[in-house]
C-alpha cells in the first residue's frame, strides 16, 4: 500500500472502529438495563443467577472485544501519524533534491568570478615584482651614487609597461569582489544548512524572520528569472515556540507556488512579478504575510486548496500535498491558521498565524 493509499485508508478506518466500539458499549448498555429490569419483577433465583452469568459471560466477551478494537484504534492511529511523518519527510527531500541543481548555480557563479579574479591578481602580483625589483635597484644606484637617472628612467617605463594606474583601481575591485563572493557562498551553504537540518519532535523559540528569510536565500533560484523579492520584517518580532524545519517548508511551498503562478502569469510577455513577504506582531500571535503577483486561485476551487493530493499543476510539476501540509503544520500542529485570499490575474494572498504562547 502506497502513502495516498494510507492517507485516504487510516480516516476511514479509525471511523469504522470508532463506530464498532459505539454499537459495542449500546450493546452492553442494553443488556444490563434488561438485567436490572427482571430484578425488579422479582423473578426466581435461579433464574436470576443463570441471567446474570449469561449476562457477565456476554458482558466479558463484548470487553475483549472492545478491548481488541480499542488496540486495533491506537494502531490506526499510529499509522496514521507515521503516514503524515512519511509525507512530510519525502516532500521536504522533494524539495532539497528540487533546490540543488539551483543552489549549485547560485554557488557557482560567485566562485566563477573569484576564480577570474585569482587570475587578474596572479598577474598582477608578477607585475608587481617587476615593480619592486625595479625600485630596488633605484634605491641600490642612490645607495651608490651612480647610474640613478638610468634606473630611474628605467622605473618609469615599467610603470607606464604595467599601466600601474589600472592596476590600482583594479587590485582593490578584485579584492573585495573576492570577498562579497565567499561571502555569498557562505550564504548560501548556511542557509542550506539550516533548511535541510533535521528538526527536533519538540518545539522551540524560533526567530520566524531568520527562519523565511533562510528559505528565501535556499529558494532563489526558483525565483529570480520571474518575480523581485520584497520583505517587510517587523522589529523586535518575538520568537515563536515552533518547529522550525517544518516552518520552513511551509514558506518553502508558497514561494514556489507564487513564483510558478507568476510564471505562467508572465510566461508570454516575460514581465517581473513581486513576491512581497512581511511579518507583524497581532495582538498574541505572529502574522506572516505572502503575497505574490501571478495568476490567482480561480473561485471554484479555492475552497478545495488545502485538499490533499489537489492540485492544478500538470503531472509531474505537483504532489498536491504542498498545501496540504501546510495546513497540518500550521494549523494541527502550532495551533494556528492559514487563510488565503485571492483575485483571478491579480495575484493571492496568504496569511499564516502562529500563537505566540504555541499551543
Amino acid at each position: 500500500m502506497d502513502q495516498k493509499d494510507k492517507q485516504e485508508d487510516s480516516p476511514a478506518i479509525i471511523a469504522r472502529l470508532q463506530a464498532k466500539l459505539k454499537a459495542q458499549q449500546k450493546t452492553i448498555d442494553v443488556l444490563m438495563n434488561a438485567a436490572e429490569q427482571r430484578l425488579s419483577e422479582g423473578q426466581s433465583s435461579m433464574a436470576l443467577l443463570s441471567q446474570n452469568l449469561n449476562l457477565e459471560r456476554i458482558v466479558q466477551q463484548k470487553t475483549e472485544t472492545l478491548q481488541r478494537q480499542g488496540e486495533q484504534l491506537r494502531n490506526a492511529m499510529q499509522d496514521l501519524q507515521l503516514t503524515q511523518t512519511q509525507l512530510l519527510h519525502a516532500q521536504k527531500m522533494e524539495s532539497v533534491g528540487r533546490l540543488a541543481a539551483g543552489i549549485a548555480h547560485e554557488i557557482n557563479t560567485p566562485a566563477q568570478f573569484i576564480g577570474s579574479n585569482i587570475d587578474f591578481l596572479e598577474g598582477a602580483l608578477g607585475d608587481f615584482r617587476r615593480l619592486v625589483h625595479a625600485l630596488q635597484r633605484v634605491l641600490a644606484a642612490v645607495a651608490c651614487g651612480s647610474a640613478i637617472i638610468e634606473t630611474t628612467r628605467e622605473a618609469e617605463n615599467l610603470l607606464q609597461e604595467v599601466d600601474w594606474e589600472y592596476l590600482d583601481t583594479e587590485i582593490p575591485a578584485a579584492v573585495r569582489q573576492s570577498r562579497e563572493g565567499i561571502g555569498r557562498v557562505n550564504t548560501i551553504v548556511r542557509a542550506m544548512k539550516e533548511f535541510s537540518h533535521p528538526g527536533g519532535k519538540e518545539k522551540a523559540l524560533h526567530d520566524l524572520n531568520r527562519i523565511i528569510d533562510t528559505t528565501i536565500t535556499v529558494a532563489r533560484n526558483e525565483w529570480k528569472y520571474h518575480a523581485e523579492m520584497v520583505t517587510d520584517f517587523a522589529d523586535a518580532l518575538p520568537q515563536v515556540p515552533c518547529l522550525a524545519d517544518e516552518i520552513g517548508q511551509v514558506i518553502l511551498n508558497n514561494i514556489i507556488n507564487a513564483s510558478h503562478a507568476i510564471a505562467e502569469k508572465n510566461k508570454d510577455s516575460g514581465e517581473m512579478g513581486r513576491i512581497t513577504i512581511s511579518t507583524r506582531l497581532s495582538g498574541d500571535q505572529v502574522e506572516i504575510r505572502i503575497e505574490d503577483t501571478g495568476t490567482g486561485i480561480p473561485a471554484g476551487i479555492r475552497d478545495r486548496i488545502f485538499d490533499p493530493f489537489f492540485t492544478t499543476k500538470p503531472v509531474g510539476q505537483g504532489t498536491g500535498q504542498g498545501l496540504a501540509i501546510a495546513h497540518d503544520v500550521i494549523v494541527k500542529k502550532h495551533g494556528g491558521t492559514i487563510t488565503c485570499t485571492s483575485e483571478e490575474n491579480q495575484g493571492t494572498i496568504f496569511t499564516l498565524r502562529l500563537p505566540i504562547q504555541g499551543r
